[in-house]
């Protein structure tokens, strides 16, 4: 991988990171274009999407910190709830890591599984679209209850797959469950610090980067395209997701993901 393509691939995820139209499905296509190296090394996702990450930390950074005030109270406050309820969401994630790791890296050298998973994307967010249309009651504290952040954590886990994109599917679980756009939206930012960060410093301490073939200066290359596009991506685009119908996402998934299967299948 040349530095310009780590460029570009790391501004394609990103922009895509925030937006529910699979940003891992848009980096096996963007390699797929580019003629970029094997789908088997993943340390180049794994680092731009921390990337990705660093940026929701910096744009949600006073939300965070008041998180970790209330939690330092030591009481059952509305911080606590916020924070165990996002632990609830990391038990299927953690689950899927623990036990699929090796058939999920599998997926991600199937083009056709990224199509597929796209149009799986589009029907979720055209029929989340619609229930969502109507007004509804916050379910609990915080707006969600534990049993609609394991929900909306089972969806999360599911999107491991390429191509079912993880804010997408994670927001329109939430929307289907009853929970309101706002209240889900900012809950899927959050609830992907830590997985995804552990994932980052496991690959790190069982040397995956070093065995890397991507080169040092690509994967640097890659984090801070990621990082400055995934800042711009996530001040501008949550306002999107909360507030457009999730209908126009839809289409668009639709018409990737029937572009890419119809590619594969002729």
């Amino acid at each position: 991988m040349t530095w310009f393509e780590a460029l570009i691939l790391g501004l394609v995820q990103g922009l895509t990171e925030f937006l529910p139209v699979s940003s891992s499905g848009h980096l096996a296509i963007g390699r797929e274009l580019l003629g970029v190296g094997s789908a088997d090394d993943l340390a180049f996702e794994v680092i731009v999407h921390a990337a990705t990450v660093c940026a929701t930390i910096v744009v949600f950074r006073k939300s965070i910190l008041s998180l970790l005030k209330g939690l330092f109270k030591f009481k059952y406050n509305d911080e606590t709830d916020y924070i165990l309820k996002i632990c609830v969401s990391m038990i299927p994630v953690f689950a899927v890591g623990m036990f699929l790791k090796d058939y999920v890296e599998d997926l991600f050298s199937s083009l056709l599984v990224v199509g597929i998973a796209l149009l799986a994307t589009a029907a979720l967010l055209f029929f989340s679209d619609r229930k969502a249309a109507s007004e509804k009651k916050e379910p609990g504290r915080n707006g969600i209850s534990y049993g609609q952040a394991f929900i909306v954590g089972c969806a999360q886990a599911l999107a491991v797959c390429p191509g079912l994109s993880r804010s997408g599917t994670t927001i329109a679980t939430g929307l289907l469950s009853g929970v309101k756009r706002d209240v889900v939206a900012q809950f899927s930012f959050l609830m992907v610090l830590v997985p995804i960060l552990g994932e980052a410093f496991l690959d790190v301490v069982g040397g995956d980067f070093a065995n890397s073939s991507v080169g040092a200066l690509p994967l640097a290359i890659g984090f801070a395209a990621a990082f400055v596009s995934g800042l711009f991506a996530c001040k501008v685009m949550i306002a999107l997701v909360k507030k457009a119908k999730l209908k126009w996402f839809a289409l668009y998934c639709a018409l990737v993901g029937l572009t890419v299967v119809l590619t594969q299948i002729l």
